[in-house]
């Protein structure tokens, strides 16, 4: 753990193991409320100084970091991989967004502008400035390790806010190495520390401190329904990137090889362990059938295996845990009817004894009553359900409590702006399955989340707006 610019040892140990193999790949130490309240202290101790810098000596830093960073991409590829499974090319991947969002926040820290206001009396003038709103604590998840956390401290160190990281146990080690930059280019001591443990005590301390003033979350709306309760006992700030069920529409007027070209790289690019996947796929009945065998042989060319190996597509899932809950939604959905197209099952033997190994998988014949229909999946498999027009397959779509991400294939252009204006959901790719960029607002509606990450929309959670009136 890093706190107030020095590195802390406890007597506990925690071991990260590679997910693909079942080798332990580093050890990490572990701490709880004492450590945690060590990080706050020190970030409180830290934010006066950090908020009176101006925004180009606090960009001067951020630069910095950008440049440690691509000094370091392909080691840091490295540690993703082993950590957390995906594959080394979606690992550089996650490298590149990380140097973007901090690079992004570098030039953005000095655009925070305020306002003059027009008087409504003569003897008055009237601004409108922003501030910093003060410690801030971080919590990230295990999927994207690297990436996450440089889209919350990016942000929150150009607006001069100081804060404190919690990374997911199951892949710190990532965050331990951006640590590491942080301490190589000299950032002031308690400006960002890193508290990894057990969530129950670390998330206990922060949400109860009233010097921390914000709360950035990634991860289940379980959790986020808990935090968002225990902000309002200090009325903290709270920014959430919860859960989703992202519907993927295909209109029969679509073009039918860029939509399954689309769906295989969102679905698959990090064996199904995103938020924003495509979980829900409605394909219209004049080209089921079709769009159902392109797919199934694609499908079947994705190689899987050790994230490492570069020939690799597709790697482990994070843990055993991941695979029981892929089996019951698979096992659920034969038992009402489903039919398997490709997989179905774990890979077990050779290469994949050790690992947590689940094979590319795509239903037919899904229908809205089964579990997968209604619960997040985080795991490779593609349920494609049936619908025969555009406002039975909107309405399905957002007849569900989430509203994240969204996917819809046309070529018709009038649909392309009725279809993403229907939809109730924070982000809509037409013809596009990865749509998400740094200077783009990234976030839900509905029980996915509250407030937006990304682009200038990334500061204003971490920004207070201040009235000044003056009589002369």
């Amino acid at each position: 753990m890093y706190i107030n610019g020095e590195w802390i040892r406890t007597d506990q140990l925690f071991e990260v193991k590679n997910p693909a193999t079942g080798e332990m790949v580093n050890t990490v130490y572990f701490g709880g409320k004492e450590e945690t309240g060590w990080a706050i202290q020190a970030a409180e101790k830290a934010f006066p100084q950090w908020a009176a810098f101006t925004a180009e000596q606090r960009s001067s830093y951020l630069w910095r970091i950008v440049d440690k960073l691509r000094e370091k991409k392909e080691e840091l590829a490295q540690i993703i991989t082993k950590e957390m499974g995906k594959t080394i090319h979606h690992a550089r991947q996650e490298v590149a967004s990380a140097i973007a969002f901090f690079q992004w926040y570098a030039e953005e820290a000095r655009r925070i502008y305020g306002d003059i206001i027009p008087p409504s009396a003569a003897n008055k003038r009237l601004q409108a400035i922003r501030q910093p709103v003060g410690v801030v604590g971080a919590i990230t998840p295990w999927n994207f390790p690297l990436s996450m956390a440089a889209r919350k401290l990016g942000p929150a160190l150009a607006t001069g806010c100081t804060v404190i990281l919690k990374p997911s146990k199951e892949a710190p080690l990532s965050s331990v190495a951006l640590f590491k930059i942080f301490d190589e280019i000299g950032l002031p001591k308690g400006v960002a520390n890193l508290v990894i443990g057990s969530s129950g005590p670390i998330a206990n301390t922060l949400m109860n401190s009233k010097i921390v003033r914000k709360i950035s979350f990634t991860g289940s709306t379980e959790v986020g329904k808990i935090l968002i309760a225990q902000s309002a006992q200090t009325v903290k700030r709270v920014s959430m990137e919860l859960g989703g069920h992202a519907p993927f529409i295909v209109f029969d007027d679509a073009d039918i090889d860029l939509a399954v070209e689309g769906l295989i790289k969102s679905k698959f690019g990090s064996n199904g362990q995103q938020c924003v996947c495509p979980n829900r796929i409605y394909v219209q009945d004049g080209i089921y059938n079709e769009f159902a065998e392109k797919l199934k042989e694609k499908v079947q060319q994705i190689k899987v295996g050790n994230g490492l190996d570069e020939q690799n597509e597709m790697g482990p899932l994070v843990n055993e845990e991941a695979i029981q809950k892929v089996q019951e939604q698979i096992d659920d959905a034969i038992h009402h009817g489903a039919c398997v197209l490709n997989g179905g099952k774990r890979l077990s033997g050779g290469s994949y004894s050790n690992g947590y190994f689940y094979s590319p998988s795509v239903l037919s014949n899904v229908t809205d009553n089964m579990l997968i229909s209604n619960e997040e999946t985080f795991g490779p498999v593609i349920p494609l359900l049936i619908f025969h027009n555009e406002e039975e397959v909107i309405k399905r779509a957002n007849d569900i409590e989430f509203g994240l991400a969204s996917y819809f294939y046309t070529k018709d252009l009038s649909r392309m702006y009725r279809v993403s204006e229907q939809l109730d959901y924070g982000m809509v790719g037409v013809n596009d399955a990865i749509p998400f960029a740094v200077q783009a607002p990234f976030g839900g509606v509905k029980e996915s989340g509250l407030g937006r990450e990304g682009g200038k929309y990334g500061l204003d959670d971490y920004l207070d707006t201040k009235m000044i009136s003056v009589q002369i």
